[in-house]
């Protein structure tokens, strides 16, 4: 797919919402915001050397999105994550979803298997009236919180979090695995599950974003 115009259409965002409407870039619901600026694009060779280091290929409209419109900045929600070079190598940044650099060559687990996996950790779930005193509800409880850990590294494997939309729920693209290329969203902050957006795959999910924000403006204008 081609990015061309799109780098451009959100830097006119960014002089155009002048009431500052659009959620996450400006601060005023919590982080400091991404005031609509993206990083500079990389280069062919600076993303084949992040993919090198990671085990990965990227997904054709992800990676098209680095060389073309940014390394990460404005986006969904808070914004986006940045991929970047540091001391320790080609990094995403962490909007706080905690993506696990070395699980990201490990395919993607998704779909059914995932699904019975969560329901059957959320049946588990310690009830304190099973228990004769607080104190072994609250140790099986810690326990039943390590396991739900344990089980969120294996469910993210193979997968970027590119993105807080706030409330502790995060937006995660997978990049190994038979699901490689879709969206998916973590609502675990909200009892919810770590679910498929529909059938989006980066970029319907990003121009959705420039769309529905190009709305907000207009509206405020």
């Amino acid at each position: 797919m081609s990015w061309s115009g799109v780098r451009e259409r959100v830097e006119a965002l960014r002089r155009a919402d002048k009431e500052r409407e659009v959620f996450g870039a400006w601060g005023k619901y919590g982080g400091t915001g991404h005031h609509f600026r993206l990083a500079d694009p990389l280069a062919e060779a600076e993303v084949a050397e992040a993919e090198a280091q990671w085990g990965v290929s990227l997904p054709v409209d992800y990676r098209g999105f680095l060389l073309e419109v940014g390394a990460g900045g404005a986006g969904p929600g808070y914004g986006l994550a940045v991929l970047g070079r540091t001391s320790a190598g080609w990094l995403w940044s962490d909007p706080g979803g905690g993506t696990v650099h070395e699980r990201l060559r490990f395919p993607f687990p998704g779909g059914e298997e995932s699904a019975r996996a969560q329901a059957e950790h959320e049946r588990k779930e310690p009830v304190e009236s099973d228990f004769e005193d607080e104190a072994a509800f609250r140790e099986a409880y810690r326990g039943w919180l390590a396991e739900d850990e344990r089980l969120f590294d294996w469910f993210s494997s193979g997968a970027v979090c590119l993105s807080h939309e706030g409330c502790g729920y995060f937006d995660w693209l997978v990049v190994s695995g038979p699901q490689r290329g879709r969206m998916w969203l973590d609502e675990g902050a909200g009892d919810g599950r770590f679910s498929p957006l529909g059938e989006a795959g980066f970029a319907g999910w990003y121009l959705d974003w420039v769309e529905r924000s190009e709305a907000v403006v207009r509206r405020g204008g």
